[in-house]
């Protein structure tokens, strides 16, 4: 049986965590890529491969031989005709269809909390598109659930730590009590890995060990950090403007109306058991002297392929 395991965007964020755990427990590792001229922290330890999505030929000749596809490919949001989450539907279910076509054995699917068809957040809908379509494919899945990741490379744990270091007041969407639940990147790569070599089809909110508010996260890294700001409800409509106004500063998109909806539907929690163990408190604290210190911009990473993801 092949050991080729294939992951995509090693280079990036959770999936460079998933390789790193691959390459570490001796597998032959491959990654399909966007980013193929971003610094390779792995060295000659993994092969790389454009994703090559229009080319569905390629694309399957890519995953040939591999036992399992650990597949963390999507965007965030819709910009500007850059990227949409029409398009990464559409090119997910290319490389669903490649991997069928290739053999592939197992694929390992990152999704999101609470996923549904009905909802009017096409984040969450196209995310369930993408379930039903891998269930109905017939290929051996695994479909992994995560709310927020938080890490070394995380953006809204490190923003939320940014504005607190850097404005006067940080205010909430609405009373600031629709829950989260964060995961560690490399408590989910951990069980992205463990689920690879299962063999039975399942579908896991990886969450973890913490409940949140969203008041109380921002608490929590303000207390972790040692900054006091004063943490005022604002209307949601002010707080979008607000990111915006931010974000138009550091030429990024900070927050969208629809991220600020499904937060305040609270589709970042679930009642599930924790599927990591990593508390959020205590990595902020071993972290305080560098979290927030710089913005992590996501046009910046998704534009610059060329410069080390972080």
């Amino acid at each position: 049986m092949s050991d080729l395991h294939v992951v995509t965007g090693a280079f990036g964020y959770s999936g460079k965590y998933i390789a790193a755990r691959l390459v570490e427990a001796g597998r032959r590792v491959r990654t399909l890529t966007d980013s193929t001229h971003r610094p390779n922290p792995f060295g000659g330890r993994i092969e790389v491969h454009s994703f090559n999505f229009d080319e569905p030929h390629r694309l399957a000749a890519s995953l040939k031989g591999a036992r399992v596809l650990y597949n963390t490919y999507w965007v965030r949001f819709n910009y500007a005709g850059e990227f949409t989450h029409a398009r990464a539907v559409e090119n997910t279910l290319a490389l669903f269809e490649a991997a069928k076509r290739a053999g592939v054995r197992r694929i390992v699917h990152t999704s999101i909390t609470n996923p549904s068809i009905d909802s009017p957040l096409e984040y969450f809908r196209g995310k369930a598109h993408l379930e039903r379509a891998l269930i109905e494919s017939g290929l051996s899945y695994a479909i992994l659930r995560p709310a927020v990741l938080f890490g070394n490379e995380d953006i809204l744990v490190n923003n939320i730590a940014w504005v607190l270091r850097h404005l006067p007041v940080f205010g909430v969407f609405g009373n600031g009590r629709y829950r989260l639940r964060p995961i560690h990147v490399d408590d989910f790569a951990r069980l992205a890995v463990t689920m690879g070599l299962a063999t039975d089809n399942a579908t896991v909110d990886a969450v973890g060990p913490e409940v949140f508010t969203y008041r109380g996260l921002v608490e929590a890294v303000a207390a972790a950090i040692g900054v006091r700001r004063p943490i005022v409800p604002v209307p949601p409509v002010i707080g979008y403007w607000v990111g915006r106004a931010l974000g138009n500063l550091m030429g990024d998109v900070t927050i969208t109306r629809e991220e600020i909806r499904g937060l305040m539907a609270g589709l970042l929690y679930a009642e599930s058991p924790a599927a990591g163990a990593t508390k959020l408190t205590e990595w902020a604290r071993a972290h305080a002297s560098t979290l927030g210190v710089h913005y992590a911009s996501e046009l910046a990473r998704r534009r610059n392929r060329e410069r080390a993801y972080g």
